[in-house]
């Protein structure tokens, strides 16, 4: 519990000293990186570590290393900077970052007043010889990594257009011991992999652990020997809840958009149907009565519809209904079994699980079964997770004869990479972005 006050104490510190004044951006910026072409070359920026000792180093490092992972940055190799010892109060030798064809360029500068941490930074075009932003921020030391990670999104969006995803985390089931003993603990990390910490102890396995959209309630299911069980989990207080007793297995939750409610899954005598439980006065209402298994249930984001699989045809495949049950219809007719769906935040696109054979793939469709692109192929690709701005996915890759691992891929599928965080791992669900 010592823990679960420490990590509640620091989103709630963290979200409440956050501040910070932006600088007009100049009317004809010549950058622009669209993130929805497939064929786009990264983005040549410099990002020299910031002045202030070593915590402007370590600020500095994580904004490069969130940027390359977007795969839309090619942050250059600092050996190759011309110019050193930048303040972020001084304006750059352009010349010497056109040298080595920087376009953009991050400087900044970390002081410590009165205890708290301020970090100015500037973002400049380069050969335009124009800030593009200016921003100050404040929080707490410990919170050093935080800043780094909104630095990184209000670049990302400046240069993008799209809100950035790095102000995130991850929860996700730990995978541990050998098979015949194996662990599954509930755990959370910053989406870059650091700071994981574990929410369970590994006496019983935990499965689809999903987050809520103000970010510090998580729903999942445990199950131990008498049976299973869904639960609502409090990041901030470190209050445990069950959703309650029902007849059968309950299993593969998820929160409606607004919070209010979660859908789930029964299974009864070989038979599984989706319910949806209202959070505010318990009730519960069963939206699908058909004799197959139904489960998997995704909310659109405006909550007015459910994507879900059902093998009511005769294998795995996607259907979308209303959020009361309402009008199903089948959405996938491709090749293969269709499962785990789950809608992007933008609403643009439904991602899913795709088994050809003996191959698994990760994918995204439109909400009408149109536009399908494959975008991973191995021995098991299952359980994608959006992040905020819809434009990457994370899952979870098992080898042959290897534990599974996370990984992530852009919606072009052109940057697929693993996460790094070194254990095994399954299951990940994206918050939305911190507050």
């Amino acid at each position: 519990m010592r823990f679960l006050k420490s990590f509640a104490f620091a989103l709630v510190a963290g979200a409440a000293v956050f501040g910070g004044l932006a600088a007009p951006a100049p009317a004809h910026a010549q950058i622009e990186v669209n993130v929805n072409r497939g064929d786009i070359q990264p983005l040549p920026i410099a990002v020299p570590a910031f002045g202030g000792g070593q915590v402007g180093a370590d600020i500095s490092q994580v904004i490069a290393a969130n940027l390359q992972r977007s795969g839309l940055f090619r942050p250059l190799d600092p050996n190759s900077f011309v110019e050193r010892d930048l303040n972020a109060a001084i304006q750059p030798a352009f010349p010497s970052w056109k040298q080595i064809n920087a376009q953009a360029l991050v400087n900044g500068q970390v002081t410590v007043r009165d205890g708290q941490l301020v970090v100015d930074f500037r973002l400049w075009d380069v050969f335009a010889e124009q800030q593009l932003l200016g921003l100050q921020f404040t929080s707490t030391p410990e919170n050093w990594r935080r800043v780094a990670h909104k630095i990184s999104d209000q670049i990302y969006e400046r240069l993008t257009g799209e809100k950035g995803y790095f102000d995130t985390r991850v929860v996700f089931v730990a995978e541990g011991g050998g098979r015949a003993a194996r662990t599954k603990r509930l755990a959370i990390m910053d989406q870059d992999g650091a700071n994981p910490s574990y929410l369970t102890d590994g006496s019983y396995i935990v499965m689809t652990p999903r987050f809520s959209s103000n970010s510090q309630e998580i729903t999942y299911m445990a199950l131990r020997p008498e049976g299973s069980a869904i639960y609502l989990f409090n990041l901030e207080t470190g209050r445990r809840e069950s959703l309650g007793n029902f007849q059968g297995m309950v299993f593969a939750p998820r929160f409606s958009p607004d919070g209010s409610k979660v859908a789930f899954s029964v299974e009864r005598s070989g038979n599984s149907d989706i319910f949806v439980m209202d959070l505010r006065n318990r009730s519960t209402a069963r939206l699908t009565a058909d004799p197959s298994i139904d489960t998997s249930a995704s909310f659109s984001p405006d909550g007015a519809r459910i994507v879900f699989n059902s093998d009511r045809s005769g294998s795995p495949q996607l259907y979308v209904m209303g959020a009361d049950g309402s009008g199903p219809r089948r959405i996938s007719f491709g090749q293969g079994r269709y499962t785990t769906p789950v809608w992007s935040p933008t609403g643009e696109f439904i991602a899913f699980t795709k088994q050809i054979g003996g191959q698994f793939h990760i994918g995204v469709m439109r909400p009408d079964g149109s536009d399908e692109r494959i975008l991973t192929s191995s021995y098991l690709d299952e359980g994608p997770t959006w992040a905020p701005n819809g434009r990457v996915l994370m899952f979870s890759r098992e080898g042959r004869g290897s534990g599974a691992k996370l990984w992530s891929v852009d919606v072009t599928g052109r940057v697929l990479q693993p996460v790094p965080y070194p254990g095994g791992a399954s299951d990940p669900a994206w918050s939305p972005l911190l507050q």
